[in-house]
């Protein structure tokens, strides 16, 4: 017997909610409010919810799903929790050989743990979403935020955000081949856009994408006929790396709509993040 195709957790919290939302607001389910306002990060979230720890608007609230807006009163084990909260973007130097996912097979650990290890109590409560991916063996920047409609502008195939790695490659890259960069390539999901390539010392390639498809680096410099021995992101938009590996640091209100283009409301919700 076929099994049902899993409902999305954004579309089940859709489809529950049923008063309209007020203009000028959002309407998100409750567990995620929470770890947006930086209260519990969402599992936990879940977990509280599910125990009758969380009262909205003076009744016991068991559903993790149920709607619930800025406006509305809530309690964590009877305490007030404000729900509206601004946009927080960090900046982690992620160290090679943890993975951007919410579990690690190989027993390496995940940028989740890694950052909240480093963060302060006041962070600690906030859900935080990885702004797109670095793979494994990659180091440099990653961004996160609380914001899911932040992800969705960075991550965008239209909105073009300029990502900067250098990398250090098997052989010398010759004019011709950064020229082909340059240009941009047939790969074997289609054409990419062009880049900004350069070579920066023998052997070191700074390559700059506006956009993110899967292995992208490493695929466009194998095609070329100089596979990557290592990779670094450098840059994200107009924000550059400065933090020492495993460091991380608060972007500013100006970083965040300058480096990144973004300011609250500019962008659709995605749920298609990568989130712990």
């Amino acid at each position: 017997m076929a099994r049902k195709p899993k409902v999305p957790r954004w579309l089940e919290a859709a489809r529950r909610r049923q008063a309209p939302v007020p203009e000028g607001e959002r309407a998100e389910w409750l567990a995620r409010a929470l770890g947006r306002a930086g209260v519990l990060p969402r599992v936990e979230a879940e977990r509280a919810i599910r125990e009758g720890r969380v009262e909205v608007d003076g009744r016991v609230e068991r559903d993790p799903f149920a709607p619930v807006h800025a406006r509305g009163e809530v309690r964590l084990d009877g305490r007030p929790c404000a729900l509206g909260a601004r946009t927080r973007v960090l900046m982690f130097h992620k160290p090679a050989g943890v993975v951007v996912h919410g579990s690690d097979p190989e027993g390496v650990g995940t940028v989740f743990e890694r950052l909240r290890d480093v963060l302060p109590p006041e962070l600690r409560g906030y859900e935080w979403y990885a702004v797109g991916r670095l793979d494994r063996d990659t180091t440099g920047l990653l961004l996160f935020t609380n914001e899911e409609r932040l992800v969705a502008h960075a991550t965008s195939p239209e909105t073009h955000l300029p990502k900067r790695y250098v990398a250090g490659v098997e052989g010398l890259p010759s004019e011709a081949a950064l020229h082909r960069l340059r240009e941009g390539l047939v790969l074997d999901d289609g054409p990419t856009r062009p880049a900004e390539a350069r070579l920066r010392a023998p052997g070191c390639v700074e390559l700059v994408l506006t956009e993110g498809r899967h292995h992208q680096v490493k695929r466009m410099l194998a095609a070329v006929g100089h596979p990557v021995r290592e990779l670094h992101r450098e840059a994200v938009g107009q924000v550059s790396l400065n933090v020492q590996a495993g460091g991380w640091r608060e972007l500013s209100e100006s970083e965040v709509a300058e480096g990144l283009g973004f300011a609250p409301g500019s962008a659709s919700s995605s749920d298609t993040v990568t989130k712990r």
